[in-house]
């Protein structure tokens, strides 16, 4: 069955210097469709829904909105023209409440004064719409957690009503609840015949809720199809132009010296709870469980971030106390942590890939204050070899570069500095399936060099895939230690929801 597209894109090409971001792109959307569009990070899919957003202008190409050409010069132009787009990089404001947030553009009005009332109203309506009602409008964005604030950022799209609804990565930051009730909602949005743009890494996602795919490599559309009509190698072939191959390195045996790092009746506040455990050289060590229960409270307690953690931390046997980041990365085994957000949290994206990289790593390449260039060259040189870091040069803004490559740099900044305890915070959130692999593959060379990894991830698969041993965390409890064949997708659902029967405490 054949459905008349509401918007083309033909011949679309953008370079930004001498890197061709796009060339000859094409596509094509229909109202009440889903259409996924996938690729590599680097493969163009960012530039190309900034274009069709507004957001930058194409070198060459046309655009055809109900059969018209069209061309946006603004973001305002596109949302006029009944294009919204939720990027991965969130557009709220902190300070700001969420109702203000969601009306900002155009908040209604009273006798020339925002009408609070009203505002309120339409805020709960448009939360309702995006499945989250239950998100105060009146609360601080800046209080929210990461997955509220994505729900927030669908509200404020739904609002404007839409005719064509662009998500980028937009379920990558949600728990998964919030996954269940955004998919709902955009399968209520189909049916009611929006035309609607997905992008995302998770091929599970493409799944359930694509009806119709296009595949971009290297900047060039490369081919579209029906959902369902190929199976998940050939769709990973299209993307990355090879034969996929097994994305999980094996496993070596488990590693039987005794424990680098023990943790001993760690608490803190109302969100950690007796958590022990140990942790041996060489091993991957998983944290589990639902989002938000606990897993990046422990791992910033481990590095020192948070005040008043209670317990006992031991490196190779002794105790230690470690009273800020400073701490951690000089403690007797230096210790990396790589955050959760890239964007706010691991880059400074208007400095160059260089300075990113070397920020850490300032005293170890200096001398009496002052920095070795000749030493500071050849260690960014090392690391952007070792990452596969693709940048025209280490000096262009890491901002420019494509999202798995800026994970890249934040990866490698840590690196720089020989950590032999990593503790990484869901690092492959938002990243494309073969940047996924390298990572997957460093991460085993870093623990069969000896390295000690405390890995938390929301997906079961990298849990199953690279993690010696898994601990499941439950409203901020280890509730259960998995190892070996033991952790399957059952196992690690059943302990995530804490099920009768089925969770029993770990202590190391």
């Amino acid at each position: 069955m054949a459905f008349d597209p509401i918007f083309q894109m033909e011949g679309i090409a953008k370079s930004y210097g001498g890197v061709r971001a796009l060339e000859e792109a094409r596509l094509a959307i229909s109202t009440g469709r889903i259409h996924a569009v996938l690729g590599e990070n680097g493969a163009g899919k960012s530039t190309l829904i900034k274009i069709m957003s507004g957001v930058v202008q194409p070198d060459a190409g046309t655009m055809r909105l109900d059969g018209q050409a069209v061309r946006f010069a603004t973001p305002k132009a596109a949302n006029e023209a009944g294009i919204f787009c939720i990027f991965q990089e969130l557009s709220l404001i902190p300070d700001l409440s969420v109702a203000d947030n969601i009306d900002l553009a155009d908040p209604p009005r009273r006798f020339g004064l925002i009408d609070r009332r009203t505002q309120r109203r339409l805020a709960e309506e448009a939360l309702a719409k995006a499945g989250a009602e239950d998100i105060h409008p009146l609360a601080q964005v800046r209080d929210l957690p990461l997955s509220r604030r994505q729900m927030v950022e669908i509200a404020k799209a739904l609002a404007r009503r839409p005719r064509i609804l662009i998500l980028d990565e937009a379920t990558s930051a949600l728990t998964a609840g919030d996954v269940a009730r955004v998919f709902a909602v955009l399968k209520r949005l189909r049916a009611e015949g929006l035309a609607l743009l997905y992008i995302s890494h998770r091929m599970h996602e493409i799944e359930e809720l694509a009806d119709d795919c296009s595949v971009f490599r290297n900047g060039r559309h490369v081919a579209s199809y029906a959902a369902g009509s190929k199976s998940g190698n050939e769709v990973v072939e299209l993307m990355i132009g090879r034969e996929y191959s097994h994305v999980f390195p094996p496993k070596p045996p488990l590693p039987q010296e005794g424990p680098v790092l023990e943790v001993q009746g760690l608490g803190w506040e109302d969100r950690l709870t007796d958590i022990s455990f140990a942790a041996r050289p060489g091993e991957i060590l998983g944290l589990g469980g639902l989002d938000g229960q606990g897993q990046r409270e422990l791992l910033l307690a481990l590095f020192g971030v948070l005040r008043g953690v209670a317990g006992v931390v031991r490196i190779n046997g002794h105790p230690v106390s470690i009273g800020g980041p400073r701490a951690a990365k000089s403690a007797p085994l230096p210790m990396a942590l790589i955050p959760e957000d890239r964007k706010t949290e691991g880059l400074m994206l208007p400095m160059s890939v260089a300075d990113n990289l070397t920020m850490p790593a300032l005293d170890n390449l200096s001398q009496f204050g002052v920095i070795d260039r000749r030493r500071e060259a050849a260690a960014i040189r090392e690391m952007m070899d070792l990452l596969a870091i693709k940048a025209a040069d280490p000096a262009i803004p890491v901002g420019a570069l494509s999202g798995g490559n800026q994970q890249k740099v934040v990866i490698a900044k840590w690196l720089m500095l020989g950590p032999r305890i990593i503790l990484l915070n869901d690092p492959t959130r938002g990243i494309d399936v073969g940047t996924k692999q390298e990572i997957y593959q460093l991460l085993r060379r870093l623990a069969d060099a000896g390295s000690t990894i405390l890995f938390y991830s929301t997906d079961y698969d990298e849990l199953i895939g690279c993690c010696d041993r898994v601990l499941v965390m439950y409203d901020g409890m280890i509730v259960r230690e998995l190892a070996g064949d033991e952790i399957t997708e059952h196992a690690l659902v059943s302990s995530a929801f804490s099920l009768p029967g089925k969770a029993e405490v770990a202590h190391g």
